[in-house]
């Protein structure tokens, strides 16, 4: 099921020169056009669904998802820039994925998707005895887990032969729609540092000695950075969207480095926490050491590093819960959820259900709500799903501080779907005050910035974050989540084995997954 919204903009767009930012999402996919003094004059969304054919899968169709969402996008929302001109182009998508093509670029099977994709458990654990965790970690900066690129090429290898052996280029997201508008085969750093174990985050290139080891035959594609023009609107591109031929296109990255961008996240200190289906958080140019339960990925520019983690479910879990509830919407939810006190009642949930990302690095880990009695109503049970992920945004902070980073603020993005209560209830778990970015599409505006960038209107310093609500965290209730907390962290460790099995049984059923619908987050 796919769906289209267009969202106003105050005054008209003039006749002035505009910026295209495209921000492919898990489940919605926008549209931005934005002011070189980085407006969001118009900006316009579709949604789509995830794919999960059996336990463990994510894939979403390259061309009848994203491309189509970029199509659609465009033919909606150029019609708005009312005699305004599109300069550039830039991109940023959920990632990193994996999509095998043909020698023409077009996909031979659908795409295998980011961390919450947890079928390579087997190729991970063969590629740390072929080159060594710590190894691994010292030169790609990240552990090998669900998240990577280079489990995923082994599982794809050794499980659809037939494919691979057809396969001659090799796209994520963002390098696909790139190469449907301009025909150039590149990568940008930021993604490639991803394909762990294949490059080298200090060298700033492929490792050729380990793809050599493992045969990957197929050519990788060069290296360009996020904002680094590659290439032109070609005709085809053009006539398919409605985008002028020949105007810049920007190499484009994974969408949480656009929203990097887009959120204006620089100073030290401070960390992007990214409200969406999944939710992530990242210090940039950071110079705390590499971390095995983290990741440590290529940023913006040659020497930046970012130290980063991820939850594998945010607003698809509270998604989950509406619909387990059957609330109409999730206003109504959130004004009952608000009526709870810290605690839900003393309820704790770990939010595991499609594994764990970032500490656990866990595929089979599930999902647990514990203390339920028959006195708790959907209200509690909401509240504590919004506060186990809370839970697991702190463990994050927690190791990042282990780690050598000293957060000292939150900049919060696309939290303005939320209302008060779940931000709140972030600030108050972490004893962090954080900035609401108020502009929605922090990630469309930043893959604008990019695009801006990338045809010489800005620079890596510009910033269009826009203005922001701090939402400090209330005393009180800061206390009032201490136990809570230490048993949210003691559940996990406590319940493992038991997960484990229940995973295991899950997936000898081999019984395809709901895509809850669109999250609150996506």
């Amino acid at each position: 099921m796919s769906g289209a919204r267009g969202h106003g903009a105050s005054g008209g767009l003039g006749s002035g020169e505009l910026v295209l930012g495209i921000d492919i999402g898990s489940t919605t996919s926008k549209a931005g056009l934005v002011t070189l003094d980085g407006r969001l004059a118009a900006l316009e969304e579709v949604t789509h669904t995830i794919d999960r054919p059996r336990p463990g899968w994510a894939e979403q169709d390259a061309e009848a998802v994203w491309w189509a969402d970029v199509v659609s996008l465009c033919h909606r929302l150029l019609p708005r820039a009312a005699g305004g001109r599109v300069v550039a182009v830039g991109i940023g998508t959920l990632g990193p994925c994996l999509v095998a093509a043909d020698a023409g670029g077009r996909p031979l099977r659908p795409a295998i998707l980011y961390g919450i994709d947890t079928r390579a458990v087997t190729e991970i654990d063969e590629l740390e005895r072929l080159f060594g965790s710590d190894a691994i970690l010292e030169r790609c900066g990240s552990p090998l887990t669900s998240q990577a690129i280079g489990p995923k090429l082994a599982w794809l290898a050794r499980h659809e032969p037939d494919v691979w052996r057809a396969t001659r280029r090799l796209f994520t997201a963002s390098s696909f729609l790139v190469e449907r508008l301009t025909g150039e085969y590149v990568l940008d750093h930021h993604s490639a540092s991803h394909w762990v174990p294949f490059y080298d985050v200090r060298a700033n290139g492929w490792i050729e000695e380990w793809t050599a080891a493992v045969g990957l035959s197929q050519p990788l594609p060069p290296l360009r950075w996020p904002q680094e023009p590659v290439g032109v609107v070609g005709a085809a591109a053009a006539a398919a969207t409605g985008l002028p031929a020949g105007i810049p296109v920007a190499a484009g990255t994974i969408d949480s480095l656009a929203e990097i961008f887009g959120a204006g996240v620089r100073r030290p200190g401070e960390l992007l926490l990214a409200y969406g289906t999944t939710m992530f958080l990242a210090e940039v140019r950071t110079t705390a050491r590499p971390d095995a339960h983290l990741w440590s990925p290529a940023s913006f520019e040659a020497g930046a590093r970012n130290l980063a983690g991820g939850t594998a479910t945010a607003g698809a879990l509270a998604a989950w819960v509406r619909e387990l509830c059957g609330a109409a919407d999730f206003a109504a939810l959130t004004a009952a959820a608000r009526e709870v006190p810290p605690g839900a009642g003393g309820l704790v949930t770990l939010p595991y259900f499609s594994g764990e990302r970032t500490p656990l690095f866990d595929p089979r880990a599930r999902g647990v709500i514990a203390g339920l009695t028959l006195s708790h109503t959907s209200a509690h049970v909401f509240r504590a799903a919004l506060e186990g992920i809370a839970f697991a945004v702190r463990h994050n902070l927690d190791v990042m501080r282990a780690a050598g980073s000293r957060p000292v603020r939150l900049v919060a993005s696309d939290a303005e779907l939320k209302g008060v209560l779940w931000p709140q209830i972030v600030s108050d778990v972490t004893g962090l005050e954080q900035d609401v970015l108020e502009a929605p599409a922090a990630a469309t505006v930043g893959a604008a910035l990019i695009a801006a960038i990338a045809a010489g209107h800005a620079d890596l310093a510009t910033d269009w974050s826009g203005s922001r609500v701090t939402v400090a965290p209330e005393p009180g209730s800061v206390a009032a989540y201490e136990t809570p907390y230490r048993i949210y962290r003691e559940l996990y460790p406590a319940t493992r084995d038991q997960q484990h099995a229940l995973a295991d049984l899950g997936a000898a059923s081999a019984a395809p997954e709901r895509d809850p619908g669109r999250s609150p987050t996506a």
